[in-house]
């Protein structure tokens, strides 16, 4: 298998590249890390600003504010994908630990090349949203788990990973439930114990300093119903995010069909009912984006994995056999990639493919270089692309802390906009067109009402066309020198 691991770990490595620097910008991955800032300097997730997720990424990326504060969003991607090479390691593992023996050479280069050769996969685990740190802990936990199954000492443990998890992404509480009712169903009752023992600790200390300050309590309150008026609801929607998912890991789900009649231990069906959980707590969101599955795929590859591996034992072929076949279906997958042709071009004039000059990630660094030139030093900035600020080393005012989906009133909005001091502003087409918490587009009348307020106090000095997450036009406004 040794070609195998050397041809895998060298198509990871490029691909993995490919999706740091060439990678798309994602709005989320700029409030996320300004999220961090924040939290960095003292102040509270759903107290003291705004944040829909679980607590536990800006808090622990907090710690490493230094990271994109020298080297912006590219070291803050490169910080990320690490911990997403830990899921893939902790996933290789496990599936070492749970395929029977005849399998122990195959599945693990195998459940390797689904993940670490789709660069569909790479790219949400680099790009600084919550997927990488909570498909990290995800992993851990199950591993510690598969320990567990002989060495008692692991399940608090594992339960304490799993819970963090669930403190990066709340949806991954189903995890929780499932392992524990699989306890109480095979009658291991001290294992039970211990589990819910180690998942109330660790549950506690995620979430217990928000549950006792009564304003960030009413915050994370704030937050689910946030995700709840979303609206949606819609099947075509539904229908086509999964559609997408299937294109995206369609290696994934080809040995899933493969594999699917065989029997395999308990522990490995408990894998495959906590991806099931999980993946339909998420299909039921109002909007269930299909990147919302990225953090638990690892369970279905290893689920997947194993009961292909084991369907092969009665067929006598040596374990390359296999192994090439997913080598090929992963290459031919990676190379077919719509996200190449994305990342490299701005959609087609007529004839003409209109290819991008650069990745979105250096023209970023490009005009943060601008703002930096039209305030140096400066510590302010107007803008609800967040990646923006985070690459600035600039705040943003308050209230903007979610970018375009901060949740600020008319009159709020108003008052921003005639009282701030920022010495420039970067807007984009996301400026002022979202209006949460369903996220329809703002009335056209209240944009322009917005924009009017603005001309009257800064002036336009730069325009960067096809900027940002899906290519939208940049203004750079400084402040009126008689303000």
């Amino acid at each position: 298998m040794k070609k195998f691991w050397l041809l895998s770990v060298f198509a990871f490595a490029a691909l993995a590249g490919t999706a740091v620097w060439f990678g798309g910008l994602n709005q989320d991955e700029g409030w996320c890390l300004y999220a961090s800032r924040m939290v960095a300097e003292g102040m509270m997730p759903y107290r003291d600003f705004a944040y829909t997720q679980g607590p536990l990424m800006p808090v622990v990326y907090s710690a490493f504010n230094w990271v994109w504060d020298f080297w912006g969003i590219l070291g803050a991607r490169i910080l990320t994908l690490l911990m997403g090479a830990v899921s893939l390691v902790f996933a290789v593992g496990l599936t070492r630990k749970v395929c029977p023996p005849s399998c122990r050479e195959f599945a693990p280069v195998a459940v390797f090349m689904l993940l670490g050769c789709n660069l569909y996969h790479l790219y949400y685990i680099a790009i600084p949203k919550t997927y990488a740190l909570a498909g990290m802990f995800l992993m851990i936990g199950f591993y510690l788990l598969a320990l567990a199954e002989d060495r008692r000492r692991f399940m608090a443990p594992a339960a304490a990973a799993l819970a963090f998890a669930a403190g990066t992404r709340i949806s991954l509480g189903a995890v929780l439930a499932v392992v524990g009712v699989s306890l109480l169903s095979r009658r291991r009752w001290s294992d039970a114990f211990a589990f819910a023992a180690g998942g109330l600790v660790a549950l506690a200390v995620v979430y217990g300093p928000f549950l006792l300050d009564d304003a960030a309590r009413q915050g994370l309150v704030d937050a689910q119903r946030y995700h709840a008026a979303r609206g949606g609801g819609d099947i075509v929607w539904t229908v086509g995010s999964l559609s997408r998912l299937v294109r995206w890991y369609l290696p994934v789900f080809i040995l899933f069909g493969m594999g699917f009649t065989v029997k395999t231990s308990a522990f490995v069906r408990v894998v495959g009912l906590s991806f099931a959980a999980v993946f339909a707590v998420q299909m039921l969101a109002p909007f269930p984006y299909e990147d919302y599955q990225v953090p638990i795929m690892p369970l279905l590859a290893v689920f997947s994995t194993v009961k292909f591996a084991s369907s092969c034992r009665s067929v006598p072929l040596s374990a390359s056999r296999p192994a090439l076949l997913v080598l090929g279906l992963s290459f031919a997958c990676a190379f077919s990639n719509p996200l190449l042709e994305k990342w490299t071009t701005n959609a087609q004039d007529r004839f003409w493919t209109r290819k991008k000059e650069r990745s979105e990630l250096a023209q970023l660094r490009e005009v943060a270089a601008r703002i930096e030139a039209l305030d140096p030093g400066g510590k302010e900035l107007l803008t609800q692309d967040l990646y923006l600020a985070v690459e600035t080393s600039r705040l943003v005012p308050r209230g903007l802390e979610m970018g375009p989906f901060a949740v600020l009133d008319d009159v709020q909005w108003r008052n921003l906009l005639e009282n701030t001091t920022c010495p420039v502003a970067a807007l984009s087409g996301y400026t002022f067109a979202v209006e949460p918490p369903r996220c329809n587009e703002r009335p056209v009348e209240k944009q322009l009402a917005y924009w009017n307020i603005l001309k009257k106090r800064y002036r336009l000095v730069a325009r960067e066309e096809d900027f940002g997450q899906n290519a939208t036009t940049l203004l750079l406004l400084e402040r009126s020198k008689t303000e």
